[in-house]
Parts: structure tokens; sequence; C-alpha cells
């Protein structure tokens, strides 16, 4: 069973950083990822997530590829590559105004793959790239271009048709938002923002069979019981459900974390 940890480090201090890294390696997690957003440059962030670590594997989940330039995003993957041989996964993702996700996306791929860095080859191993990817198109390229699919807010349904769709070779990590206690407001919270202001998000939503009226005042309670799961045996059963679904790994996001939570959801898992 592979598990890692997701969240937004934004507006936490360094020292913060640091000792939650170090608490999540020494619980026996495989990974951390982390969200960018307005926050740390997400590969500065990575290296000291890496760097205050010994066996942890680090991923960005997703470095926003309209935040840099191809050739940027490359020599900083390869560096870290180097330093840190096996343990960093790129992650990218995004939005690029005016431009359709797809093409830009694929665009912006061929910029990273055709980068001239003659002083800076690339490592051995080179480190897995994963795509932010809902869509049955975005899914595809993560097959064509990538070494696999990094799905965010997706309940197992999802998990199952993404595997199909990338096919059983190619590395599937999934986010999964818990809350560890019976609190359905902080679910609900958690939800509201992305089925009113992303509309990827209520695309893939409504591909999944959900409704209009799932969708509506924040999210129906089926829509928020789908992709959060609430209570200690539904976060284990849930992680549980992506990995019989086809996931190789997942991450998941704790909500109302406290100084125990990330102990508390290691001695869920086997």
């Amino acid at each position: 069973m592979s598990v890692g940890i997701w969240r937004f480090f934004d507006g936490n201090p360094i020292t913060e950083l640091r000792e939650t890294a170090a608490e999540v390696e020494e619980l026996g997690f495989d990974a951390i990822w982390f969200g960018e957003f307005a926050g740390r440059e997400a590969f500065t962030q990575a290296a000291l997530l890496l760097a205050a670590t010994s066996r942890l594997t680090v991923a960005t989940g997703v470095a926003r590829f309209d935040q840099r330039s191809p050739l940027a995003a490359e020599g900083a993957i390869r560096a870290l590559g180097e330093a840190y041989p096996g343990r960093f996964i790129a992650g990218l993702g995004g939005h690029r105004p005016g431009a359709r996700p797809l093409t830009a996306l694929r665009e912006y791929l061929d910029g990273m793959d055709a980068a001239e860095l003659p002083g800076l080859p690339q490592p051995d191993p080179r480190p897995r790239r994963v795509l932010a990817a809902l869509g049955p198109k975005l899914l595809d390229l993560a097959a064509e271009r990538a070494d696999g699919a990094h799905p965010y807010f997706v309940p197992p349904d999802h998990t199952a048709l993404a595997r199909e769709r990338l096919g059983p070779a190619k590395y599937l990590a999934v986010e999964q938002a818990v809350v560890l206690d019976a609190a359905p407001e902080v679910a609900r919270e958690h939800v509201g923002p992305y089925v009113r202001q992303a509309p990827h998000h209520q695309a893939n939503l409504r591909r999944l069979g959900f409704t209009d009226d799932d969708l509506a005042d924040g999210g129906s309670d089926r829509l928020v019981d789908a992709v959060v799961a609430t209570g200690e045996q539904a976060a284990a059963d849930r992680i549980r459900a992506h990995l019989d679904a086809g996931a190789d790994h997942v991450c998941v996001q704790v909500l109302a974390r406290t100084d125990e939570s990330y102990r508390r959801l290691a001695d869920l898992l086997p």
C-alpha cells in the first residue's frame, strides 16, 4: 500500500515545513505532495523538503506551468533529480489565460523536451513527470507524454476510468481529502470553492454523473461524500478503494489537521 501526504504549505514558516516533512518520513509514509498556489516557488520548496529528509519522495502536486518557462522547469527538475536520485516527482498542471489547457500543456511539454541544457544532463534515474489530468484528452496526453497522472478532487470511480485511459504501465497518484473526525461542515467547506469556482472540476464531476443539482449550493451531500471521506474508517476504506480501482499511490489531504492527524492516519494503514 503506497500512501503519502498532500497539503498546501502557503503561509507556513520554513521551520514548520521541515518539521512536517521529518514527521511524515518518520511515520513511514512514502511521499509528501504539495500544491503551488500563492506561496513559495514550487521547485525551491521541493528542494527544502528534500533537504529536510533522507528517504521521503517529494512531489509537486502540481507545479504550475504558467508560472515559469519550460526551460526553467526542465532545469529545476534535472537539478533535483541529480541531487536526490529517485526521490523527486515533477507534477505539472495549471491554466494559461486565454489558451486551451490541452494545447497549452502540450506546447509546454514540447518546450521542456526541446530544452538545451548542455551543462545539466538528464539524471539517472530521470524524475517521474506526471500531469494534473482529469478529462479523457488530458489523460491521453499524460499517457503519451508523461509517466502518468496526478488527479485531484476525484472519487474512486474516476480512478478506475483514469487507469483504463492511461493503461496498465503508467503511474497513477490520486489525491484524497479526508476528515478524521465526524465533521461534515469541514468537508463541505473544502468542496464548496471547487464546485463554485473551478470549471474543470465542475466538468469532471458532470462526466462522472453528478448533476447541476449536485453542484448547486456548494455541493450536494452525495457529492461531498464522494470526494471527502469523513471518519477514520471511511478514510481507510477510501484509500483502499482508490488502490483497488487502479491507483499506484494515494496522497491524503487531511482537513482540519491537528498535531496528531498524521500519526492517526498512519495508524489506520497496514
